[in-house]
């Protein structure tokens, strides 16, 4: 995955560049991430096809733009030569009604069978199951978005799990008020937190450093 690059906000055409010439650099699959809130330049609607049409290894887009629109468009003009995959977990069910094929998502690190369902009934046409499974997530999805993450994350792995919750800087831990109370209900229980010897074999494998 190679993020759009950031601070110097060069035009269509280098980025199309940037993105070709580390895909000719290595033999396996790349996914262009999109994250402008972060990076302060987003792709044009059009240079991801450019990018393709130039990089057969160049497989998927990873959207976080928050623009379902945007995902419609790269799914109607790229087909099945490039996957689309939801960034913000809020938006999972309405990218996937519009052609996206799943998410890369970051409450799978806490809930990650919950966001499985969501996502297999989703692909599977079953909307009204999905929007369900969906909707009950929603609060945690906010949570999960409250700061920059890894931080929330991290914070709700503590919670869930009794797992550290440091975080590398200059990023901060986030306070627990803002995670626990919105990731923690009936439906979702906190665990208690495993002896100390068997606490790293019941960290989920895809949680961030």
């Amino acid at each position: 995955m190679v993020v759009v690059p950031y601070s110097n906000k060069p035009a269509q055409e280098g980025l199309r560049e940037h993105f070709v010439a580390i895909a000719a650099s290595v033999r396996c699959s790349v996914v262009v991430y999109k994250i402008p809130a972060r990076t302060g330049i987003d792709l044009a609607a059009d240079t991801p096809a450019q990018i393709a049409a130039a990089a057969s290894n160049v497989v998927a887009t990873k959207e976080a733009t928050g623009n379902v629109l945007r995902a419609q468009e790269i799914v109607r003009v790229m087909g099945v030569r490039m996957a689309v995959f939801c960034s913000d977990d809020a938006l999972t069910l309405p990218m996937i009604a519009v052609g996206a094929r799943g998410v890369i998502s970051v409450t799978s690190n806490v809930y990650p069978d919950s966001v499985v369902r969501v996502t297999r009934l989703a692909l599977e046409g079953r909307f009204d199951e999905a929007r369900k499974a969906h909707l009950a997530l929603l609060r945690v999805h906010v949570a999960m978005f409250c700061e920059s993450n890894p931080s929330p994350t991290k914070a709700a792995l503590a919670h869930k799990f009794g797992i550290s919750d440091a975080v590398r800087g200059p990023l901060v831990r986030a306070p627990p008020v803002a995670t626990s109370s919105k990731t923690s209900s009936r439906k979702y229980p906190r665990r208690r937190a495993a002896p100390p010897k068997a606490r790293l074999a019941s960290r989920p494998t895809n949680a961030p450093p």
